[in-house]
């Protein structure tokens, strides 16, 4: 009912100068931080003395990692974390990681953000040589390649460099050994990872909020192709790939992350009141209030308000107590239960001409139920704001739009969405006033392909979510 475009996962990780220390609770705050990057499945992963404990499940981080289960993970000098969303391969438990790996040189526990798009490639070239696989995801091929390069390799860090040549597409991974624990970030940089430190912990994180929470001091930021290593209570840095095209993922500016994390030096929250600020400018509108939807379009309809002086006003309560489960199990009645999620303040709506903001539209069902809620709560006139542009395209870097004709753009204008939708009017941020936020934020370069076709590296032809879920016979 409230579908949004989704990404993939979460990542957190930690390694401690002590050699028993309680890592267990850090990681499930850590992971609690960024429950809003995944909320299909979950799980840690600590090592103590050398053998790696994990503990994983369906379901959200409080409901999985009970007191009494955290209590059951060793001390340990480092542990690692994930929350996920699938985009390759379905939400079963054998899916979840960390994914753990005993192998001829060792143990390893991986965690992945991201999505490898020449992953059926390799897991046909992987198969061919006998390599067996428990799962359907594509992490489960990146343990595979790390483990081919480590046999013929010196070190963990020297084999990733070698898998990260074969890997095309996007990553942030945690890799911890019987010794070491790696934070990698593919070339392009399409996912956030990020370098905190308490006194006696090193830290990494998919975004900045999950260190404050944890009282880590953020450091900076994984540089894109750089593999950071701490083992023996140091840290090293190897970088790979610098001339390497750069294409920072711009839906993690938009609505991925949350607005109180910095992502490569940027405010998240700064970078979506500029989009309202440049929205304003570029499409005014004569109306009485202007409005978020709540959560991802609050920061840019601040930026709307201050920028066109219309007055800012909360038009819904949100609930939050409906569960992501029972909304997609009760599919068949969504238009009717639009309002147990966002339910309008009647007293803000009534008779007012509107200003709607919100960070995308990509199917068009929820916002097309959002504006009936809103006339049906008395509201004059609907004007739908988008703080970027028209979503038109796939993404094949760890969004679950594989298809774009699934969106609701495909060959079709504004003014036919605008009908369907049932606005008075709609706009888009434009691709120019995108690009002019990016220079005024000295991001390198955005990723944009899901706006205009064009990605910073070569895409497949025809890639699914669902791509290794087929049997075949």
């Amino acid at each position: 009912m409230f579908r949004k475009i989704k990404e993939e996962c979460g990542i957190f990780g930690v390694y401690s100068k002590e050699s028993k220390d309680q890592l267990a609770y850090m990681i499930d705050v850590g992971l609690s931080a960024l429950q809003h990057r995944g909320e299909e499945s979950c799980g840690i992963a600590i090592n103590c003395d050398g053998l790696i404990t994990y503990r994983k499940d369906l379901g959200l981080v409080a409901k999985v990692f009970s007191k009494h289960v955290l209590e059951e993970l060793p001390e340990g000098k480092m542990g690692i974390g994930h929350v996920r969303y699938s985009t390759t391969g379905k939400a079963r438990k054998e899916n979840a990681q960390p994914m753990v790996i005993r192998h001829k040189k060792g143990n390893l526990a991986v965690v992945h953000n991201g999505n490898i798009i020449n992953a059926q490639e390799l897991r046909e070239e992987l198969e061919e040589k006998g390599a067996i696989f428990t799962t359907t995801t594509d992490t489960e091929i990146i343990c595979h390649i790390i483990v081919q390069e480590r046999l013929k390799s010196n070190s963990i860090e020297e084999a990733v460099e070698k898998a990260m040549k074969r890997l095309k597409g996007s990553y942030s991974l945690l890799i911890m050994t019987s010794t070491k624990l790696l934070a990698v970030r593919d070339p392009q940089g399409f996912r956030p990872l990020c370098i905190g430190k308490t006194e006696n912990r090193t830290v990494f994180a998919s975004e900045s909020c999950a260190l404050d929470i944890t009282g880590a001091k953020f450091e900076r930021d994984v540089k894109p192709g750089e593999i950071v290593i701490v083992k023996n209570n140091q840290i090293e840095s190897k970088q790979t790939n610098e001339n390497a095209p750069k294409g920072f993922c711009s839906f993690e500016y938009i609505y991925f992350a949350r607005p109180d994390s910095i992502i490569d030096g940027i405010s998240i929250h700064k970078f979506r009141e500029d989009a309202g600020r440049f929205l304003a400018k570029q499409a005014p509108v004569n109306a009485d209030i202007v409005a978020g939807v709540p959560d991802s379009g609050l920061d840019a309809a601040l930026g709307y308000s201050k920028e066109s002086g219309v007055h800012y006003d909360i038009i819904f309560t949100k609930s939050k107590y409906i569960g992501r489960t029972f909304i997609q199990n009760a599919q068949e009645k969504r238009n009717e239960l639009v309002g147990l999620k966002l339910n309008p303040i009647k007293e803000s709506v009534q008779g007012k001409k509107i200003i709607l903001i919100d960070d995308s539209i990509v199917r068009g069902t929820t916002i097309k139920n959002i504006i009936a809620v809103l006339r049906k709560a008395g509201a004059k006139e609907v004007h739908l704001r988008i703080a970027s542009p028209a979503f038109v395209d796939a993404c094949y870097f760890g969004t679950d739009i594989d298809n774009k004709e699934d969106l609701i753009t495909y060959n079709r204008t504004t003014e036919d969405v605008r009908k369907i939708i049932g606005a008075d009017s709609l706009e888009y941020l434009s691709l120019d006033s995108l690009k002019a936020i990016t220079k005024n934020c000295k991001i390198p370069n955005l990723c944009v392909g899901c706006f205009t076709g064009k990605y910073p590296i070569d895409v497949p032809d025809n890639i699914r979510k669902d791509t290794f879920e087929e049997i075949k016979l």
